[in-house]
Formats: C-alpha cells, sequence, structure tokens
C-alpha cells in the first residue's frame, strides 16, 4: 500500500517513569492519587477517550512495570483502545524512544502525553491530532504567557541571579501535551539529535532541530502539569467542579 492511500492510525505515548521528587517522597508521580485514582489513569482515559486514539502505549518505571499492567486491569478504560505497558530507561528521551519502538508498524501518527498532565480535555487531544492528520509534521498544544519572563543567568538556589533580557511576551507560549507527531518524523528526530545531561524534556524541540516546522495550537488551562504539591490541590478542586457538573 502507498504512502498516500496508507490509513491513519494513531497511537498515545504516556512516558510515566519519572520520580517527580518536587511532589515530595512517595510513589512515581504518575502513581499519585488524584480523587482517589492514579494520576496514570486520569492521563490514559484522556488518551483513550479520543476515538482518534486506538493505541495507548504506557511507558513504566522498570521495577514497577508489572504493577502497572495490574493497576491498568483494575480501571475501567474503553474497550475499543489496545494498552500496552513496557519499561522506561534512565532518561525521559529514553523512555518516549522505547515507548516509540513498542509501536506497531501501522501507526502513522504518535501522541507525546505527559502523565502528569492528567486533565486535558479530548477536545484538546483531537485538536492535536486533526492539525497531524491535516499534514503538520508536529503539533503542540500552548497558552499564551499570564507573567512577564526574563531571561538571566542562572547562579545558586536562592542567589540573585542578573537579568540578560526581556523576552517580548506576545511571541512566548507556554507548550503542554498531548504533542503530535508524524511518527516518522519523530522517529528519524530521536535517531539524530542525541542531547547530553537528563535527556530532552520536550520532544517538539527534537524535531524542530532537525529544521522542521512545529506548529502551535490552542491549549487549555486545565491541561496544566502537576509538578509541584499546590498543583495537586488545583488539580483536586478541578476534578472535584467535573465530578459535580459533568459526572467525570
Amino acid at each position: 500500500m502507498s504512502d498516500v492511500t496508507r490509513p491513519h492510525r494513531t497511537a498515545a505515548v504516556i512516558p510515566a517513569a519519572g520520580r517527580g521528587v518536587r511532589l515530595g517522597p512517595g510513589a512515581p508521580k504518575a502513581l499519585r492519587a488524584l480523587g482517589g485514582t492514579p494520576m496514570l489513569i486520569h492521563a490514559v482515559r484522556a488518551m483513550a477517550s479520543s476515538r482518534a486514539v486506538s493505541l495507548v502505549v504506557v511507558v513504566a518505571p522498570p521495577a514497577e512495570a508489572a504493577e502497572v499492567r495490574l493497576l491498568l486491569g483494575e480501571h475501567a478504560l474503553p474497550e475499543r483502545t489496545e494498552l500496552l505497558v513496557v519499561p522506561g530507561g534512565e532518561t525521559r528521551q529514553d523512555s518516549v524512544r522505547a515507548g516509540l519502538d513498542a509501536l506497531p508498524p501501522d501507526v502513522t501518527s504518535v501522541l507525546i502525553h505527559d502523565a502528569a498532565r492528567p486533565l486535558v480535555p479530548v477536545d484538546t487531544v483531537d485538536s492535536v491530532i486533526e492539525a497531524v492528520r491535516d499534514g503538520a509534521p508536529a503539533v503542540v498544544p500552548a497558552l499564551p504567557l499570564a507573567d512577564t519572563v526574563k531571561e538571566v543567568e542562572p547562579g545558586k538556589p536562592g542567589e540573585p541571579e542578573p537579568v540578560l533580557g526581556t523576552p517580548e511576551r506576545a511571541r512566548l507560549r507556554a507548550v503542554q501535551t498531548p504533542q503530535g507527531f508524524d511518527l516518522a518524523t519523530l522517529r528519524q528526530a530521536h535517531a539524530a539529535i542525541a542531547v547530553a545531561g537528563e535527556g530532552a524534556t520536550d520532544d517538539a524541540g527534537m524535531v524542530e532541530r532537525l529544521g522542521v516546522t512545529v506548529v502551535v495550537i490552542p491549549g487549555h488551562e486545565e491541561a496544566f502539569k502537576v509538578t509541584r504539591p499546590l498543583d495537586l490541590v488545583l488539580a483536586e478542586a478541578v476534578l472535584a467542579r467535573r465530578r459535580a457538573t459533568d459526572g467525570y
């Protein structure tokens, strides 16, 4: 079958192997409870709620991969969506690559979604998929910034840092997930771009370094990342409102 007539199939990869130290000691971040249910389950449901997503790959901490498989089996998820759990790597980049390696050959596009963004609305997921299927090789949802941003010379924690510049706020966006990609393009980026240190934290940034155009679509205020204890408080409030008004 030629690429022109090849049907679209979209999968989602959820890297969930991080420890989430900023949330404090305890279980891996993705397994922290939100409204009595692990954040990872909320994130999987968010991806599986889109009828365009037929496969969700969860990249779990290697030591907890078996536990994550059991966890997914204990919670109600759409039957139409195939679920797969694979062990992650040392860095986020390694974990995303492990998820990509697990995808079957008929997948044409992929979403990369943070497990720590458990409340992204399905409309945002669908909008990202639609933009990729319309021909964009890389798509990110994002929001305009409310605060002025300063570029600084990093110093030691707690010490004053000299300001190097003030970017024009109108040109800046706070990027969210899921980020959507033509699968071949993202695989090319992971094969070509080696990032030192902790690895790449943003797959779209890797694609940019190939010289490929990344496009931004409107994000959603409820697609925020649960990173610190205060974020968890906000997420609980959003979830409570959804359950009260939408039967979520």
